[in-house]
């Protein structure tokens, strides 16, 4: 009998306010990268690892991508979806949807590299491989 794995989604809620928008009312393009960030720590202090493994090594994030579908506006509502895939030793890749009022406005990715303190790469603890491939979709 095979054991079917439920594959997890983290989801993050954020408001957008006056100060997240230009001159004509319209979300700022650079809030959806600090928001990709809210997001990745948010997802790793709940999910992954409360330390950050701060004890072990840094994250190092090598790529960062985020595409615009359809403007998003002050006093909306903004849900961050979150998964992993491509998961290896040392590396893995998040991939964000956000949504407002239901609608896709924008996705993006990181690829995400573990490294010791002396900033050389690493394997990631298995523990924390395990963990994160609950979130792989």
């Amino acid at each position: 009998m095979l054991m079917q794995v439920t594959t997890q989604t983290f989801v993050h809620s954020l408001s957008i306010y006056l100060k997240d928008s230009n001159a004509y009312g319209n979300t700022y393009f650079a809030r959806y990268f600090e928001w990709q960030g809210i997001c990745r720590e948010k997802w790793f202090f709940e999910c992954v690892s409360r330390d950050m493994l701060q004890k072990e090594g840094v994250f190092i994030t090598k790529h960062a991508q985020q595409d615009y579908l359809q403007e998003t506006f002050p006093f909306q509502e903004v849900s961050c979806e979150l998964n992993a895939y491509d998961v290896k030793k040392c590396s893995f890749w998040l991939e964000f949807r956000f949504y407002a009022d239901g609608r896709p406005v924008s996705v993006g990715r990181q690829q995400i590299v573990f490294a010791n303190h002396a900033r050389q790469i690493t394997a990631l603890p298995e523990a924390v491989i395990a963990r994160i491939r609950q979130y792989v979709k």
